[in-house]
């Protein structure tokens, strides 16, 4: 009984092996590589950081510096001229688009727009009034660029320089404490803007980025009116600006995946 079961086990034994052997398996295969990571899409986002800059103003035509009382005498020398170090805060967003090619570098187009609240004043001596003095107050509200960078990328990790066209919205008032007249300016500037950042990807879609910025302006005319007497002339100002901000980019890759991944 025990040597029929012991065969029937061993002859059942060899029909799988010769089965077995009889089946072709498929070859293991390897899964499949994600996609190499890559910064070539589109992206949008938002920006936060602080600005300082120089601001001065000259008074080529007497506008201010040549009142006397009421009365614009062109002699006096009240308000010839004013330097002014603003400093503040700005907020904003930017849109671009990036292409990487030759495996590491990466250019791009961007836009990017902030309003904020750098300003500061400052009193200027009024000697030929008795008792009066003047205050020079400037504030920069709005920075917009469009810009081209070219950046060298790691992996996630991306170093670029940026530079093209700027805009500014400046503000600027001149009044005295005896309220003998109340200047006030407003202008948009075109000007020039060149930086240099760092960006990281740090998850799927999204990156950060940390920015140095300068803003060239120049020196350009600026129209003042005097609410006081109607008066309007010009004032020459020159001004600079420099910003650093931290901003935060929501991608669209023209691969279809997120950050390669």
């Amino acid at each position: 009984m025990k040597a029929t079961l012991l065969t029937s086990v061993a002859l059942s034994l060899l029909t799988v092996s010769a089965f077995a052997a009889d089946v072709e398996m498929p070859p293991l295969k390897a899964p499949p590589l994600p996609p190499p990571f890559t910064w070539t899409g589109c992206y949008g986002g938002g920006q936060a950081g602080g600005g300082w800059g120089q601001k001065d103003l000259n008074d080529t035509v007497g506008i201010v510096s040549g009142l006397t009382g009421t009365t614009y005498s062109g002699t006096g020398t009240d308000f010839s001229s004013a330097k002014l170090s603003i400093s503040g805060y700005v907020l904003g967003g930017q849109i671009g688009c990036d292409y990487q090619f030759a495996s590491s570098w990466v250019v791009g187009i961007e836009g990017a727009a902030a309003g904020g609240n750098i300003v500061s004043s400052t009193s200027v001596a009024t000697p030929d009034i008795a008792g009066d003095s003047a205050t020079f107050k400037a504030r920069t509200d709005l920075l917009t660029s469009v810009t081209g960078r070219l950046g060298y990328a790691w992996d996630r990790w991306m170093v670029y320089a940026k530079g093209g066209a700027a805009w500014a919205g400046d503000r600027y008032s001149a009044f005295d404490v005896l309220a003998t007249y109340d200047f006030e300016g407003l202008e948009t500037r075109f000007g020039w803007t060149a930086g240099a950042g760092i960006e990281w990807a740090f998850c799927s879609d999204w990156s950060l980025k940390l920015e140095y910025d300068y803003y060239g302006f120049g020196t350009h005319s600026v129209s003042f009116i005097d609410n006081v007497s109607g008066t309007v002339g010009p004032l020459d100002i020159k001004q600079n600006i420099q910003v650093v901000k931290v901003g935060l980019n929501f991608h669209v890759y023209a691969t279809g995946g997120p950050l390669g991944w």
